[in-house]
């Protein structure tokens, strides 16, 4: 098992203010898109949109567009989720809840921001991985408007299948040709040391621009959040506009109801698990103090709403 690296204390997490973290200068695009998603909801309120994988708002002044690419479904077995907690409990807390009780549906949504003349893509989706019912996010993105030789800048969770598969086509080339690969640089050295991602990393090693945890990557609008224990360098990304911030958690929480309300219970795809459950109570924590609005990337599509505090747990809301 590759050794867990371990970023900011859990109190940092904690707060309810913006992290901040080591600047680096913006790289300029290469490519300026010649269209963009056009927004009209406010952000409370998102509209629906003509296709179903595609749903427009705003972060502030900012564009933005939840990507679906596909699904994944997990049987509730205590292999994956809730490890080692007893399958009718699991069960009982999943019918509350008004959900099957058998299987865990797991959504995948890529997200798109426009910032000026920069389109920003957070993760690529799964693309053709075995596990999963996925690869439209090409599909999705042309949908809002946006060509795959527009985006500029790729921001990475981290390096699961699920959250890099969209970074090759399926030739092996750049999906994204023109676009800056940012990841944090412990998530960057865990991913070289990995043999089975050998031919990714040498495809994308050229465009990669790593980032040391908590670092402001576009300063003022995207700055890294260090979520320690799923994965070496996992990062959560604070996206920001004037006075209006959006959360995009990664896999700090994969679940609505199960990583919510039960975010001690083990995860079989944390690489440490203590580690995890505690930055992940943390991370929840801190949304439901600051009422942050929050995009999770498995949540039911589009995978926006809030974390809200209920007893000594937390339930999610969703904007629709």
């Amino acid at each position: 098992m590759t050794p867990i690296y371990f970023s900011a204390a859990v109190a940092a997490l904690m707060t309810t203010a913006t992290l901040c973290g080591c600047s680096q200068s913006e790289p300029a695009p290469t490519q300026a898109p010649s269209s963009a998603p056009t927004a009209t909801a406010s952000p409370s309120s998102p509209p629906q949109t003509a296709n179903p994988d595609v749903l427009r708002f705003r972060i502030g002044t900012l564009d933005a567009v939840a990507l679906k690419d596909g699904d994944i479904d997990t049987a509730n077995d205590g292999k994956t989720f809730a490890i080692g907690q007893p399958v009718d409990q699991v069960a009982a807390l999943l019918a509350a809840a008004g959900q099957p009780t058998d299987v865990l549906h797991l959504s995948i949504q890529p997200l798109l921001v426009r910032s000026g003349t920069r389109n920003l893509l957070f993760d690529t989706g799964a693309a053709d991985a075995s596990f999963a019912r996925a690869g439209r996010l090409p599909a999705s993105l042309r949908a809002a408007g946006v060509e795959p030789s527009q985006i500029t800048d790729i921001f990475i969770s981290h390096q699961h299948p699920d959250h890099v598969g969209g970074l090759l086509t399926g030739a092996g080339a750049l999906a994204f040709p023109n676009a800056a690969i940012h990841l944090s640089a412990p998530e960057w050295e865990s991913m070289k040391s990995d043999g089975d991602a050998a031919a990714r990393v040498a495809a994308i090693a050229p465009k990669v621009q790593t980032f040391q945890p908590g670092a402001a990557i576009v300063p003022g609008v995207v700055t890294a959040v260090a979520v320690d224990g799923h994965t070496p360098g996992h990062s959560a990304y604070e996206i920001a506009s004037g006075d209006e911030r959006l959360l995009y958690i990664g896999d700090t929480a994969h679940h609505f109801v199960i990583s919510v309300q039960r975010p001690e219970w083990t995860v079989q795809y944390d690489r440490n698990a203590p580690l995890a459950q505690t930055h992940r109570r943390a991370l929840l924590q801190r949304a439901a103090d600051g009422n942050l609005r929050v995009y999770a990337v498995h949540f039911p599509f589009p995978g926006l709403g809030r974390i809200k505090a209920q007893g000594d747990s937390f339930v999610w809301e969703p904007e629709r």
